[in-house]
């Protein structure tokens, strides 16, 4: 059965560098190789879940700035599958969950280039969807929960995002990690493998640094998609842990 998957996508440079985060990519990739990817991505969002349905070649989208030319001339022509699409869709309609339907949209960077890493011959089926990070964690992990068995069908399902993301603590210069960034994926790990949910749901209020590490939820949000389309009968794993730029995390986790 192909487990769910939270990833950091971390910087747009992720699709140029090479580092011990592409290599984990790479090797995740070999072992996972699934039909058709569905993949929640932090930089798509909306009021409403909407997932796309063409099955033509996705445009690449450059939504970010100020990065070598060179990432600029990266593309991946990725497909994507409007029966897959159909079925997400009415998979979440049958919980209750609202649903819109987009046929025009790109893949942005938060999709693109973790993909870009892990199947780079764009030969597997994608199917994209937003976030709304205005809903409570216990409203996303019921989405990732109406698409629990796209697994048993070999079927991909990511969460895309980052644990510890806050642009404006950066610090460009730093090789090692702010320890209060290190603090609140600590207590999310712990949580995580005591399998307590609804502790998760409260980290807000109960994490350290939690307003540090999750200035807007955006961001953090497809953790608990990717927690709620996992195996309930599997306890998660931490698949890798590094931190680039002193806060900014690369926590990633299989459900």
């Amino acid at each position: 059965m192909t487990p769910s998957l939270f990833l950091a996508h971390g910087s747009p440079m992720l699709a140029l560098q090479q580092t011990g985060y592409t290599d984990f990519l790479q090797k995740l990739a070999g072992r996972i190789q699934p039909k058709a990817i569905v993949i929640f991505t932090a930089h798509w969002e909306t009021q409403t879940t909407t997932v796309s349905a063409s099955d033509d070649v996705y445009e690449t989208i450059y939504d970010f700035g100020g990065f070598p030319d060179e990432l600029y001339t990266l593309t991946y022509p990725a497909k994507g599958s409007s029966r897959i699409a159909a079925d997400v869709k009415q998979r979440l309609e049958s919980q209750g969950i609202a649903v819109h339907t987009d046929y025009t949209r790109g893949l942005d960077h938060g999709s693109w280039t973790l993909l870009y890493r892990m199947y780079p011959k764009a030969d597997i089926p994608v199917i994209q969807l937003s976030v709304n990070p205005y809903l409570p964690p216990a409203e996303q992990y019921k989405i990732g929960e109406a698409l629990r068995g796209l697994g048993e069908e070999d079927i991909l399902v990511i969460g895309s995002g980052v644990t510890v993301h806050n642009l404006r603590m950066v610090n460009w210069n730093q090789t090692t990690p702010e320890p209060w960034a290190v603090a609140f994926d600590d207590w999310l790990i712990e949580k995580l493998q005591a399998q307590d949910v609804q502790a998760l749901f409260q980290y807000e209020q109960a994490a350290p640094n939690a307003r540090a590490a999750v200035p807007r939820p955006e961001h953090f949000v497809p953790f608990f998609i990717a927690l709620g389309a996992g195996d309930p009968d599997s306890k998660p794993k931490v698949i890798h842990r590094s931190y680039e730029l002193g806060t900014l995390s690369y926590a990633s986790f299989e459900f």
